[in-house]
């Protein structure tokens, strides 16, 4: 950034109550100089870039018609509240957005006084803000509750039920705004998304509504019959029914305003008091249309690709890459490996389906969309009805892969449960991002899917240890005739050769990698590499370690966990998710089953949340890096 600050007002703002007093002139300036800041600090740390971009004007204008030490506001998701955080007293750390001990790239309420809900999972705003604003009347306070959604979490059910409760209880003093963008992170899906384009490109059915509800108010009823005054009444009526944008919003109880255009200060200004008016009559909501990418060329034309960003050159308008060596081609991610696979499987299978949730590109899909369009399904954000979905293609004799990010699958744990586990179907959940993600933090760790799927009956559970091993299970767990998750990490694969033809693997059997006498490793997934290596420099020092590369979590490979726990003095388990109820519980709960009384040491990550920062560093906090795992091993090992 230059020496001299290109943000003389942005840099002047002590606290957001000050920009109530703002001109409009001023008003324009600070949002040209957040847009700049956001520039200029995202392409240094990267982070969510485009959605920010679009918000800039709305802030802004909140900002300047209500006081959010007072007021409530709740934004959905969380990545698109960038301009938030810069106004509410954190521009000076913004240096370090989602690095470790920085600032986090979503709302946390011990983050600031401002952070009225924590955010990271869609959806959720229209309910919390509800619920605030419930909280609010019943100890008779004063003051507004805003919800602000959108970049695609209107297609989530989740966020109706909170719409059909809110005009349900009339709340009073309470704004929903529909951030429109004709976005989530891939372009927005479902026919609710054509009844908001309809409304904001029906520009025909405004000018003829205004010139039918004219020509109706102009007749003079006094002077003619009252069944033609009935008649009148009528047809006024029944154009609104066909006309009127937001009819939707307001069967459901809200007062409809809207379309505004947003990145027009002026008009956002008009609609905010229009709303602040009619808030005090019941629920009200406004319908913001805004561009993803907005004042910044590059991110307008692709705003998938700048959705979330490493550093770029901002001049340029390109991403800065770290250098690679040429002399090793780079491995490709697990991410591409499951995408290419699971095409290359369809190829032969015409059965094979694949559903995601508004994930196409980040789950690898958009290579199977290319191939086999009919056979993808992407619901939008909406990963229950994802599962029961699936569901439905299963008892139909469809083999459907969901691929869901393991923090997002979340979402659907009654479905996985009572839709497919409890009715036995052969549905394949592929979990990207298990484990450790790094700079979305604890919304978006995948910590927990092995801990909420182990206690589910009927369901097959794998991790692989390389890339190959992921295209063997991904086939073994399409064909295996019952439900089953395979989870895997994101980012670069090991980059071992790919094996064809595409073997299956036996249900519920490990592979023994190591032969040894003292201690036995038991790893899963992406701690099998690890525990080799540590295996090896331990035997240097004399002490003697047998290595089984678990692969199953359910069905545990009993026979061979057995056989070496009886022939060793220690065990250690391994595993890159959550200590309580995951992977090394299940080994615990077969040893003691089985009345084998050894020490154990559980490596895994403790009961706590683990923050965001690079994923690395955060492995070695939690005592999951390469030489945290080395010392906590060799004194594990060295124990009297």
């Amino acid at each position: 950034m230059s020496d001299s600050t290109p943000y003389p007002l942005l840099d002047s703002i002590t606290a957001p109550q000050q920009i109530r007093h703002f001109s409009p002139g001023q008003l324009e300036q600070l949002a040209g100089e957040i847009r700049q800041f956001l520039i200029d600090s995202i392409s240094e740390t990267g982070g969510h870039f485009s959605s920010n971009l679009g918000t800039v004007e709305l802030t802004v204008a909140l900002m300047h018609r209500f006081d959010f030490l007072q007021d409530r506001i709740v934004w959905d998701v969380g990545h698109q509240a960038y301009p938030y955080k810069i106004l509410t007293g954190r521009k000076n750390r913004f240096h370090t957005l989602r690095q470790h001990h920085g600032l986090s790239g979503f709302q946390k309420r011990d983050e600031s006084v401002y952070d009225h809900f924590g955010a990271g999972h869609a959806s959720t705003s229209i309910s919390a803000a509800l619920g605030m604003a419930m909280a609010r009347d019943l100890q008779k306070q004063d003051f507004a509750c805003i919800a602000v959604i959108g970049d695609g979490s209107m297609t989530a059910g989740m966020a109706f039920e909170g719409l059909n409760q809110a005009g349900y209880l009339e709340a009073k003093n309470f704004l929903v705004i529909l951030n429109d963008n004709d976005m989530s992170i891939n372009p927005n899906v479902g026919s609710l998304q054509g009844y908001l384009n309809q409304l904001i490109s029906g520009q025909y059915y405004h000018r003829w509504r205004d010139r039918i509800e004219g020509a109706i108010k102009a007749i003079p009823l006094e002077s003619v019959s009252k069944r033609l005054a009935k008649a009148a009444k009528w047809s006024e009526e029944a154009f609104k029914r066909i006309a009127i944008p937001g009819l939707l919003f307001e069967e459901l109880g809200f007062r409809y305003l809207g379309p505004v255009k947003g990145h027009d200060l002026n008009a956002l200004a008009k609609a905010l008091v229009e709303a602040r008016e009619k808030m005090a009559e019941g629920p009200v909501l406004l319908h913001v249309q805004t561009q993803k990418g907005f004042g910044y060329d590059p991110a307008v034309k692709d705003p998938l690709k700048w959705h979330g960003v490493t550093a770029f050159d901002a001049e340029a308008g390109v991403m800065k890459k770290a250098v690679a060596d040429p002399s090793r081609p780079t491995p490709p991610s697990y991410t591409q490996v499951f995408g290419s696979t699971l095409a290359e499987l369809a190829r032969q299978d015409e059965k094979i389906v694949a559903v995601t949730a508004a994930m196409l590109d980040g789950t690898g899909l958009n290579l199977f969309q290319k191939a086999y369009p009919q056979r993808c399904f992407d619901v939008g954000i909406a990963e229950q009805h994802a599962v029961t979905f699936a569901a439905g293609l299963a008892v139909q004799g469809m083999r459907p892969v969901a691929a869901i990010y393991s923090t997002f699958l979340q979402r659907g744990f009654d479905q996985v449960l009572h839709d497919v586990c409890l009715q036995n179907l052969p549905i394949t959940f592929a979990l990207d991002r298990a484990g450790i993600v790094g700079a979305d933090g604890p919304t978006h760790h995948g910590l927990y899917d092995l801990a909420y799927l182990r206690c589910m009956p009927n369901i097959v559970i794998m991790a692989p240890k390389d890339e190959n091993e992921l295209r063997r299970m991904l086939m073994t767990a399409i064909y295996c005739n019952r439900p089953a998750a395979l989870r895997y990490p994101r980012g670069i694969a090991l980059g071992v050769p790919l094996e064809n033809p595409i073997v299956p693997l036996p249900i519920g059997k490990g592979e023994l990698l190591r032969e040894g006498e003292h201690t036995l490793l038991v790893a899963l997934g992406t701690m099998v590499a690890p525990a080799l290596r540590i295996a090896e420099k331990l035997a240097e020092e004399g002490i003697s370690c047998a290595v089984i590369n678990a692969r199953f979590v359910k069905p545990l490979d009993e026979g061979l966990l057995g056989t070496w726990a009886r022939r060793v003095q220690r065990i250690a388990v391994m595993e890159e998710g959550c200590a309580p109820g995951g992977f090394s519980s299940a080994i615990t709960e077969f040893l003691a089953d089985n009345g084998i009384l050894k020490p154990v040491l559980r490596c895994a990550i403790a009961d706590h949340l683990v923050q965001h920062g690079d994923q690395k560093l955060l492995l070695e906090e939690e005592g999951l890096g390469p030489e945290a795992l080395f010392k906590r091993l060799s004194a594990f090992c060295r124990r009297a």
